[in-house]
């Protein structure tokens, strides 16, 4: 258990590269294997390229992208803080996978993913700052 860990990102897509040596860092720092590890990557890279694409319109000063990882007992806890618009994605639909790409709108897929790769996603809005939360059981 301990203090959880945490990485501050510019709102940037050059950050990604940081943010992923944090997660493999932070996955050896917990024993968890490289396969939980590569997933977790995936989700936390979808989830912060949102943030940066999405988070803070033109004329909005771009902030800085807080991302906090910690184990607890059978549990990893991520949470990313921004203070982008407010936005939840828990709240968007879940994406109809049967139909045709083509016919799909656009949108949707990443959060679907990150669903898919975590346990639990929760979002709230708090002292104007968004905080997703990502569970993953490591049991």
């Amino acid at each position: 258990m301990g203090k959880p860990k945490e990485i501050r990102l510019k709102n940037e897509l050059s950050q990604l590269r940081r943010l992923s040596a944090f997660v493999s860092e932070k996955s050896t720092d917990f024993n968890l294997d490289q396969k939980l590890c590569l997933r977790l990557n995936l989700a936390l890279e979808e989830a912060v390229t949102n943030v940066i694409m999405y988070a803070y319109p033109e004329g909005m000063e771009p902030k800085r992208i807080t991302v906090r990882m910690e184990k607890m007992d059978d549990k990893l806890v991520i949470t990313l803080i921004d203070a982008g618009m407010a936005f939840d994605p828990t709240a968007k639909e879940q994406p109809d996978l049967a139909q045709p790409a083509n016919d799909r709108p656009i949108g949707g897929l990443g959060i679907h993913l990150i669903r898919e790769i975590m346990t639990e996603v929760s979002y709230c809005r708090r002292r104007d700052r968004n905080r997703l939360t990502l569970i993953k059981d490591l049991h």
